[in-house]
């Protein structure tokens, strides 16, 4: 396993499940020393430092990070995993569920960036890594909620590239497609029939598998690292080909 974040302070948000605690992981193998931020940090690896925080709330975001900060001896990697979901068309959410997956998706990003960018300035390498989606560049059905704040998700990402460049700090997001997340596994638990949810969306992906957290981790760490020192203002698509990719129907046997 490469050292090349030995030393490092890292930050990520939404790290006691899925993605976010794949790459705090990762990180933390890596050589970074990691705290993570969750509404419930309980039972984490020894190497990964718990803070309980909710990006809704700025004082409470605000407390976590400058802990966090004194514990790491400064910020210099922060990974903006925390996020939410919602199904449904444009008709099916209320005003009241369209606040609060703004407030935890977008504005989430913002209260953990606005708290630890003092730090990350003091970094002689700092980066930003936001959890995007591919639900931001593909038209998904039944995400009408969830892909609107992700769209807000990677125009944000490129607007702190561009505000933060001159002051050494990279901004970048990860696009997964469909992961394999906790948050997936409830959402098929979820449905009238389970095991046909899971391989409908099997079949929608490319590779004809849903992404692992690992893989995304990966990426996140990536760019988070010395070694994309030269990269930001990207977002790096991790969804199986979802994007890009524009497959004829299998052959039939």
């Amino acid at each position: 396993m490469s050292s090349d974040m030995k030393g490092l302070g890292a930050l990520v948000t939404g790290g006691a499940s899925g993605i976010g605690l794949a790459t705090a992981q990762l990180l933390a193998d890596r050589g970074a020393r990691v705290a993570v931020l969750d509404l419930a940090p309980d039972g984490l690896p020894a190497a990964l430092v718990p803070y309980k925080a909710d990006v809704c709330d700025d004082a409470s975001v605000r407390a976590a990070v400058e802990s966090a900060a004194e514990e790491l001896g400064g910020i210099d990697i922060l990974v903006n995993n925390a996020g939410m979901g919602a199904i449904g068309t444009v008709e099916d959410n209320p005003d009241e569920l369209w606040h609060r997956v703004l407030d935890v998706n977008v504005l989430g990003i913002v209260r953990t960036t606005r708290a630890a960018l003092p730090h990350l300035r003091r970094s002689a390498h700092a980066a930003i890594v936001n959890t995007c989606s591919i639900a931001a560049t593909a038209g998904l059905p039944q995400r009408a909620l969830y892909s609107a704040t992700k769209g807000a998700v990677l125009s944000l990402t490129l607007a702190m590239a561009a505000d933060h460049v001159r002051e050494g700090i990279r901004v970048n997001c990860v696009n997964p497609g469909t992961a394999d997340t906790p948050w997936v596994t409830r959402l098929l638990d979820a449905a009238d029939d389970p095991e046909a949810e899971r391989a409908a969306l099997d079949a929608r992906q490319p590779m004809g598998r849903l992404v692992t957290a690992d893989e995304v981790a990966a990426a996140i760490a990536y760019l988070a690292s010395p070694a994309a020192a030269s990269v930001t203002g990207i977002s790096l698509a991790v969804d199986g080909g979802m994007q890009g990719l524009r497959l004829r129907p299998p052959a039939a046997s």
